[in-house]
């Protein structure tokens, strides 16, 4: 099972806010999950980015594959 962290769109029409979660890569986007390891507000100036730290550390040591925004976000919080 090939297990990514990656976005889950939510909020309201233009408004987009994310979470940042753990699934397995064949569920939908906004589907099924297994954790949420934080969340991601571009609507905020500037862009707010939250992790819980202990949970993205041990989903990145077992092996999890970040997609390429998570990346971006986990250089930003000064995870990676």
């Amino acid at each position: 099972m090939a297990v990514k962290m990656r976005l889950k769109r939510m909020g309201a029409k233009k408004k987009p806010f994310y979470r940042i979660v753990v699934a397995d890569s064949r569920s939908p986007r906004d589907g099924r999950f297994i954790e949420e390891i934080g969340t991601y507000d571009p609507n905020l100036e500037p862009s707010a980015i939250k992790f819980n730290e202990e949970a993205t550390k041990k989903w990145l040591s077992t092996g999890a594959q970040p997609t390429d925004r998570v990346v971006k976000l986990l250089k930003a919080a000064g995870l990676q």
